[in-house]
């Protein structure tokens, strides 16, 4: 129950960052150099199944080892490094496949993805401490 609770957090965390990013703060970049490849529908089922397999993935290759650990900081090295790796796959895959992919788009999005996922880690962190995740 403690770990379902913790996904849930970690969720409300990364939503309220991301949304902010996507929403607000990069809209517009996004919408000057990807908008020739962007849908004008969202595939919501699509975008639910990343999130939940995302975060997932953050909970078990970051914060679960941290909070094992003990290590704020293995926590938010391995999240920033998991984020790193799983937006290269995208990113560098689009850039490669894809005509005019910008790389303008990749250097920002490594470093996002870097950064989201290191701080949704390090707050996951925090939340599985409070709610006594790991804890013997």
């Amino acid at each position: 129950m403690r770990l379902a609770a913790l996904y849930g957090l970690m969720a409300a965390v990364f939503f309220a960052i991301d949304l902010v990013w996507l929403g607000v703060v990069a809209r517009d970049f996004y919408r000057e150099h990807l908008g020739h490849l962007m849908r004008h529908d969202v595939v919501w089922g699509a975008a639910a199944l990343f999130y939940a397999l995302y975060l997932t993935g953050i909970l078990v290759f970051a914060v679960l080892p941290g909070l094992e650990a003990g290590s704020l900081a293995r926590t938010v090295g391995l999240g920033a490094f998991f984020g790193l790796v799983a937006y290269a796959t995208f990113d560098l895959t689009a850039m490669a496949l894809l005509r005019d992919f910008p790389l303008k788009v990749v250097v920002v999005d490594l470093a996002w993805g870097t950064v989201l996922t290191g701080t949704v880690a390090a707050a996951g962190w925090g939340i599985g401490r409070w709610l006594g995740v790991g804890a013997g």
